[in-house]
């Protein structure tokens, strides 16, 4: 049986009383008695605020019910409620999706409190970890990144591309959840201005790279601040070097990366362009100089142009095309940590207290009542704690194991005793091939899981995984990361939700 190191409190009862709390739980309370308007990004984050703020607060959240913070495009009714509101709480860590975090700044009234709770999670007592990626390609996966700070609310990096030398074209884009494209780079018409792209500080996007023709080619691109208030300068620039295909020769005395996880990278402090690659050994990222490194793509990355008409900017259907995988379909802009801490009931009451403290804050006369709440959700949340490790504890050690449509569930794995085997999800704007279907199913094979999960909100992503689940015989199951649904509409029956599938789907009868 496996323990939890953590978990002592005993107060099952209070979870039945959970279900009273939580059942009141909505996104807006229209209560006459409502001391503070506050506005949220997520609605997991709107319910906690509920559960301290009761009464006395009227919340909304932004992001609705199905919705994913990564890539939810906020209306013109986000921004007026975000106006409205005398406290604005985020999640922080980069987990919304850039416009949303603008679209805050841009709209909230400055005397509002702008909270990104999961920042300073430490110094409520929570615990924050490193976001982990390796999709195991089996070619490079390059990404973009911007490292360093810089001031003022709502600022963001331009890279542009400048120049591009080389025997074909070059077209970088990303791939929405609905499968279409947004090019950010296209060579065919000429670079310009608009052949770029904006980053929050700190921030890393993945993207596709798809060149027309074999060889070399060197890009230079150029960063650039910008500001609210429409202020820009310039930050630096540099060039990198990509050898496409087999026959394509690296410049002497390069260092050539031809797979593993990797970043074009700006610094906005320093002004420096260098290739951030992972480190397998130590687990910190090596910046490599922009002109001592090759990034390779080989003969292996060689794919067709997709035939569907979105897709004809990189021309002709079937034509040949080397590319380097997006590999995570939809926007996917985050930073080093993971901001998904929520998932380990700990830190969701290390998210409580913070929003105790800000409440207080914004409304001094409400102290009694946001102290007295607090204190019963804390409790709730402490026997919840203990809830989901002991139904966790039941699952066979062999069967610990998640693959899941997305990495969201890194803090319930590491509290909680399990392993993430993997997030599955399909290559971006194409069907996968003979082989990586193989792959996926030997990838459940050799790990041996009973049953893998699906998230409501990213159902349109897990086509594939759910295929091959089904031609591997393994359960296909439902786990809530991000957001709520109709099913489920507050943050108690999403953790208690979890731990019972997750037990009854690799559990020893699975």
């Amino acid at each position: 049986m496996w323990g939890h190191p953590r978990r002592t409190t005993t107060a099952a009862a209070l979870i039945a009383a959970s279900a009273l709390l939580s059942g009141c739980s909505g996104l807006q309370s229209e209560s006459s008695d409502a001391e503070l308007r506050v506005s949220t990004t997520t609605g997991i984050i709107a319910d906690l605020v509920e559960q301290v703020g009761g009464e006395r607060v009227d919340v909304t959240s932004i992001v609705p019910h199905h919705g994913d913070p990564h890539s939810y495009e906020p209306s013109p009714g986000d921004a007026a409620k975000v106006a409205k509101a005398d406290v604005v709480f985020s999640n922080g860590l980069l987990l919304e999706e850039p416009g949303i975090m603008n679209m805050v700044h841009t709209n909230a009234r400055k005397s509002a409190p702008k909270i990104e709770i999961a920042e300073k999670l430490e110094q409520y007592g929570g615990t924050v970890i490193k976001l982990e990626e390796d999709l195991g390609l089996n070619v490079l996966w390059l990404g973009w990144a911007v490292e360093g700070k810089v001031e003022g609310d709502g600022s963001q990096i331009r890279t542009t591309a400048t120049k591009l030398e080389g025997p074909g074209e070059l077209r970088v884009y990303l791939t929405d959840t609905l499968g279409k494209p947004k090019v950010y780079i296209d060579s065919a018409d000429g670079l310009d201005d608009a052949d770029s792209f904006t980053l929050p500080p700190e921030a890393h996007t993945h993207v596709n790279w798809a060149f027309s023709k074999p060889g070399t080619y060197r890009l230079t691109v150029q960063g650039q601040t910008e500001t609210l208030d429409g202020k820009t300068e310039d930050i630096g620039s540099g060039t990198f070097t990509f050898t496409v295909g087999d026959d394509a020769e690296a410049p002497a005395g390069a260092g050539v990366l031809d797979g593993g996880h990797a970043d074009v990278a700006l610094n906005a402090e320093t002004g420096k362009v260098y290739v951030r690659a992972d480190d397998d050994k130590s687990g910190e990222p090596e910046r490599l100089p922009a002109d001592g490194v090759v990034l390779n793509v080989p003969d292996r990355a060689k794919e067709a142009v997709p035939k569907e008409e979105p897709y004809a900017f990189l021309g002709k259907p079937g034509d040949e095309l080397w590319v380097l995988p997006q590999a995570v379909i939809g926007k996917h802009v985050h930073g080093d940590m993971d901001p998904h801490a929520w998932a380990d009931v700990a830190n969701a009451a290390a998210y409580v207290r913070r929003i105790e403290a800000e409440l207080i804050k914004a409304d001094p006369d409400g102290k009694a009542t946001y102290e007295k709440n607090t204190a019963a959700y804390l409790k709730m949340l402490g026997a919840l704690d203990e809830e989901v490790a002991k139904k966790l504890a039941t699952v066979p050690e062999q069967n610990r194991k998640l693959i899941t449509t997305h990495d969201a569930f890194g803090y319930l794995a590491k509290a909680y005793g399990m392993e993430i085997a993997g997030f599955v999800v399909p290559l971006p704007n194409q069907e996968p091939s003979a082989a990586e279907v193989e792959e996926l199913g030997d990838t459940i094979r050799e790990k041996k899981v009973p049953s893998v999960f699906l998230e409501p909100n990213l159902a349109a992503r897990a086509d594939v995984l759910r295929r091959v689940a089904e031609d591997e015989e393994v359960g296909i199951c439902t786990i809530y990361g991000d957001s709520f649904d109709d099913n489920v509409h507050d943050y108690v029956s999403m953790m208690r939700h979890n731990a019972t599938e997750l037990a009854k789907c690799l559990g020893e009868d699975a």
